[in-house]
């Protein structure tokens, strides 16, 4: 997904961006390697999958990633998070079945002013995690 009005505002060149393209694919390989191991990809078709976020300022990652998701044919897609701003909802609702927000503060901020602790999450606690998810 591109954000056109992102692009020319910032006046970013065709090459520039193709750069971000090769390294987000490159992190989105990495991670799909580092966290999913020899699990296949979850069926999702007919299904109900609910993504959740720690926070959604512009949506934008989210929005990608409901599209993304959309191919795979669920049955409803649903969009949740603590913390949104005002048009990330509106972004959201016209691409998932739901948005879930507990709080959708105006002015909004930033994602990390709804935290009291707001590190990044390792690989490492990612892999334990899903490890501890996937055990019976």
């Amino acid at each position: 997904m591109l954000n056109r009005q992102a692009v020319d505002t910032l006046g970013l060149r065709p090459a520039q961006i193709q750069e971000v393209v090769r390294e987000e694919q490159d992190e989105i390989i990495r991670r799909e390697q580092a966290y999913r191991d020899d699990r296949p990809f979850p069926h999702v078709k007919g299904k109900t999958v609910i993504i959740v976020d720690d926070g959604l300022a512009t949506g934008s990652t989210m929005y990608a990633a409901v599209i993304a998701l959309a191919e795979l044919g669920p049955g409803r897609i649903v969009v949740a998070a603590p913390v949104a701003s005002p048009d990330a909802i509106e972004s959201l609702r016209s691409v998932a079945d739901s948005v879930v927000v507990l709080a959708a503060p105006d002015p909004f901020l930033a994602v990390g002013a709804w935290y009291e602790h707001f590190e990044q999450v390792s690989d490492d606690e990612v892999r334990a995690l899903l490890a501890e998810r996937m055990t019976p």
